[in-house]
C-alpha cells in the first residue's frame, strides 16, 4: 500500500512539471506571482524572498520558450567580429 502511494506521488510530481514546463509563458508568470504571494501570505516567506520565488519560477529551464532567454536570437555585430574569418585556401 505505502509503494502505490509513493508511485502516485511520483506521477503526481511528474504531471504537474510537464504541465509547469509546457505551460504558456504568461500563465506560468501569473501562476508564479499567485505562488508566490500565497506563500507569503501564510508566512513562509517575506516579501523580498517571495519576489525572489516568483522570479525563480517564473523562468523557463533551458530552450523552447524564446520570450526572454533570449539565447536563440541573431548574433550581434559585435560577437560576429570576434571570430577570425578563414580564407578558402
Amino acid at each position: 500500500m505505502t509503494q502505490q502511494i509513493i508511485v502516485g506521488l511520483i506521477v503526481a510530481l511528474a504531471a504537474l512539471y510537464a504541465a509547469w514546463r509546457w505551460m504558456p509563458a504568461g500563465w506560468r508568470r501569473a501562476a508564479a506571482a499567485r505562488l508566490a504571494s500565497g506563500s507569503q501570505r501564510a508566512g513562509l516567506v517575506d516579501a523580498q524572498r517571495a519576489q525572489q520565488l516568483a522570479a525563480s519560477l517564473a523562468k523557463t529551464s533551458g530552450c523552447g520558450s524564446c520570450d526572454s532567454c533570449g539565447s536563440c536570437g541573431i548574433p550581434d555585430d559585435s560577437s560576429a567580429r570576434a571570430r577570425p574569418k578563414t580564407s578558402a585556401p
